[in-house]
């Protein structure tokens, strides 16, 4: 492609969720502002309920950088209820987004702008290596991308996090989907679009301690699954007629064994076929409340997220998002007045 058909940006929003962060919100303040330095960029911040001085670092930075805008939410609505908050409040034609912890690097941003600029809609990043990481994480986090890319009816390249860059067309689309349970990078494929990876090498964390515990990644695990597949509803279903399968041939084996007058321990074979029917019951009842348990979320209506206060909000004619836009947007609406 020759350099005259090469895309430009008019403005790149750079959108991160940050929650407890006092030890290295400056740090990612000042490497992804000098990251940007050739673009016209707002900076998106999202105070997800912060309990340190995470807030006052935040107000700090905006105050003394008219291009950092920080979002805060009345409480912690958690990690993708605060990127959506960000990338429904982005008004750039190119929008970025990244966590604030420093693993994913700021300056691998320019390199996403130029493949965006060839006529990529989506730029995702691939990690090739991950330090920093125990061998239990980067385990469970392969065998989540298996059983996912198995599951989900969309292909997830593995080891492709939400560091990702997308043009204004396609975050349109994304803020059209008006689920509560978010997968944003799930979310990001199954847009469509003309996307393309870019690889790089995910740093240790710089400072603090990750807020991802076992118990939020397994919850984020089921709610990936559960929103791009309906497959273990249908093996819930698969599992019950094998059960019955079992049992219809196992009561001619009976019928034959009792004419023959041959001993059956009752009690143990009873308790036995007892505690594995009940197993599956509970299991697939499980499985079924999990699915339940979304819909009820959904039909809710209540807002993603609440706006609590902004500082250094766009005035006169920004981008409005788009009228499908979630429940997020209706509180931001009611939002109190800036300080």
């Amino acid at each position: 492609m020759s350099d005259t058909t090469l895309r430009t940006p008019t403005l790149l929003s750079l959108v991160a969720p940050v929650y407890d962060e006092e030890e290295l919100i400056e740090q990612f303040i000042g490497r992804a502002t000098a990251a940007l330095a050739d673009y016209e960029f707002e900076l998106v911040l999202v105070n997800d309920g912060s309990s340190d001085r995470t807030p006052e670092l935040l107000d700090a930075a905006a105050a003394g950088d008219p291009r950092v805008r920080v979002i805060h939410l009345s409480r912690n609505f958690g990690h993708q209820a605060a990127l959506t908050a960000g990338l429904e409040h982005a008004v750039g034609d190119v929008v970025a987004m990244i966590d604030a912890d420093l693993q994913d690097p700021p300056e691998l941003i320019p390199d996403m702008i130029a493949r965006w600029s060839q006529g990529a809609d989506v730029v995702y990043a691939v990690r090739k290596e991950r330090e920093g990481e125990t061998a239990f994480k980067l385990a469970t986090a392969s065998w989540f991308y298996k059983l996912f890319n198995k599951l989900a009816q969309v292909d997830l390249e593995p080891n492709s996090g939400d560091f990702r860059l997308l043009d204004r067309r396609a975050l349109d689309a994304l803020l059209a989907m008006t689920e509560r349970s978010r997968f944003l990078r799930g979310m990001t494929v199954w847009v469509g679009f003309n996307q393309t990876a870019i690889s790089y090498q995910r740093d240790a964390r710089h400072a603090g301690e990750t807020k991802y515990t076992l118990r939020k990644m397994l919850r984020f695990s089921l709610d990936a699954i559960a929103s791009f597949s309906h497959l273990p509803l249908q093996l819930a279903t698969y599992v019950g007629l094998l059960s019955a399968g079992v049992a219809f041939i196992a009561i001619p084996v009976v019928i034959v064994l009792r004419i023959v007058d041959s001993y059956l321990p009752g009690f143990s074979s009873i308790t036995i076929a007892i505690l594995l029917l009940g197993g599956i019951q509970l299991i697939a009842l499980g499985v079924i409340g999990e699915y339940v348990g979304r819909i009820y979320d959904e039909v809710k209506h209540r807002p993603l997220y609440i706006v609590r206060d902004e500082r250094n909000r766009p005035t006169g004619a920004g981008h409005s998002p788009a009228p499908a836009a979630r429940a997020g947007l209706s509180a931001a609406r009611h939002r109190e007045p800036i300080g």
